[in-house]
């Protein structure tokens, strides 16, 4: 229980047609081939496993089950199913848990340049610096 809670009043609405992509700070779901998890989520195979290689998951890596990899790779998966999906608004709970630094790099550079509307919890300081066009800051 919060020792003190926020209280809030109000009415949340969501556009009919908007479309969210989500990146959840746990990998645990994730299982099968990486062919049968985009078919699944309804991406692009060919854009997923692109953002893939960028990301440094190679070619043989792609016949792997998910849950065999690694948490690094894992969270790879989810942020390059993210990436392939045409959202509207993107959520990333802490993308960048067991990310190497150059594909942070990369995550952060794709940002700046494609400027998508994302809301993210992070505790990277830099990236936040680097990324956020606003930070609200939440602490005990």
């Amino acid at each position: 229980m919060l020792e003190n809670p926020i209280m809030y009043e109000g009415i949340f609405k969501i556009a009919k047609n908007l479309k969210i992509s989500y990146v959840s700070q746990s990998t645990l779901h994730l299982q099968g081939k990486l062919k049968e998890f985009a078919s699944q989520n309804k991406i692009d195979e060919s854009i997923f496993k692109a953002m893939l290689s960028k990301m440094g998951i190679s070619n043989q890596e792609f016949e792997k089950d998910i849950k065999t990899m690694s948490e690094g790779q894992k969270k790879k998966v989810l942020i390059a199913k993210s990436i392939s999906e045409s959202a509207h608004l993107y959520i990333w709970d802490e993308p960048l848990n067991y990310i190497d630094i150059l594909t942070r790099i990369q995550i952060e550079e794709a940002i700046l340049k494609y400027k998508p509307t994302i809301v993210f919890v992070e505790h990277d300081e830099a990236f936040i610096r680097n990324v956020a066009t606003k930070v609200l800051e939440i602490t005990k």
